[in-house]
């Protein structure tokens, strides 16, 4: 499970109790062992402390939450409007907690292993077309002024690898490879690949980086200590921040006429996928790409396959040329 891609959310507060100490150790063993992200530890916390205010409302300590607890707080919380999605995700959150319980002795039993995952329907990846997308890289003028070349940069990037938003802004200057050609990516659980870019984002990368000095923040470049991030800022964390990419890119939505609650870093992560096997890309590759690390995610954007596959039919069958149509059930 991952974080959205929203700032972090408030540290909420666990209550008193063994809990706390119960969470504070859950957590440390996702960050050192499983190199979970700081956003997704925060959506953790956040999550289990909504749990923690549930089971004291009943009186009941959370540690010692029976099965029938977390159903009567699933549907509370789906009683509140939330869809069966983020319940879902809650539930897997303190599925994984209770099992670090069992595991640790702390508990003798597993009580959501007879809790039902919510249903819920599987909807398909939102995606723009291409030329949306060729409208979209048409925007920022790079008639010399660093922030076009930067946002241009962007742009061609996760166009062209599909990064995540949280890997394109916080792309180490390292990731370069020497000749340009490819970039390593860390990912989620601190894996790496190698992603290759396209011809327009290699240019627009070069074309960055000679103004990149004017992003750097006080103190870094030149006689101070040199910025480690691709695209360094003058945030808090020493890079532009996801917020702000995400802000930038509404922007450049509404400079392409398109409506701005359409486009998101996420949705170019779709339309990079749903483009290459539209355009004969295999799913293997794809996954790899994407840094999925089960290929059941990456089959979402089977429907572009299945697509691509009934136009094969209907245009290259020699039935479907005699008969005017071909059906596929």
């Amino acid at each position: 499970m991952t974080a959205s891609s929203a700032e972090p959310l408030p540290a909420a507060p666990l209550g008193a109790g063994a809990w706390p100490r119960y969470v504070e150790a859950y957590l440390e063993m996702l960050a050192a062992e499983r190199a979970a992200a700081r956003n997704t530890i925060e959506s953790y916390r956040h999550d289990l402390a909504s749990f923690h205010a549930f089971a004291r409302s009943r009186r009941v300590a959370p540690e010692t939450a029976d099965a029938d607890l977390i159903r009567h707080y699933l549907g509370a919380e789906a009683g509140k409007g939330m869809s069966a999605r983020t319940t879902a995700r809650r539930l897997s959150v303190l599925r994984q907690f209770f099992r670090f319980l069992f595991a640790e002795g702390i508990r003798a039993d597993d009580p959501t292993l007879v809790v039902d995952r919510p249903k819920q329907g599987r909807g398909l990846p939102k995606y723009l077309s291409e030329d949306d997308v060729s409208r979209l890289l048409a925007v920022p003028d790079t008639g010399g002024e660093p922030e076009a070349k930067r946002l241009r940069a962007l742009l061609e990037i996760l166009y062209a690898t599909g990064l995540r938003v949280s890997e394109l802004v916080g792309l180490p200057l390292a990731a370069l490879t020497r000749d340009g050609r490819l970039l390593a990516v860390r990912g989620k659980g601190g894996k790496e690949r190698l992603v290759p870019l396209t011809e327009p984002a290699r240019a627009a990368l070069a074309d960055y980086l000679v103004a990149r000095d004017r992003f750097l923040p006080p103190g870094t470049g030149g006689a101070g200590a040199p910025s480690p991030w691709l695209f360094p800022s003058r945030s808090r964390q020493g890079h532009l921040t996801r917020a702000r990419f995400a802000q930038l890119l509404k922007e450049v939505a509404i400079g392409a006429g398109l409506d701005p609650r359409r486009v998101s870093p996420h949705v170019l992560r779709h339309s990079f996928a749903s483009h290459l096997l539209a355009h004969g890309a295999d799913l293997r590759s794809v996954q790899q790409m994407l840094g999925h690390a089960d290929i059941g995610t990456t089959q979402i954007y089977t429907h572009i396959l299945e697509a691509r596959l009934r136009e094969l039919v209907n245009t290259a069958h020699p039935l479907a040329k005699a008969t005017g149509a071909a059906t596929t059930d």
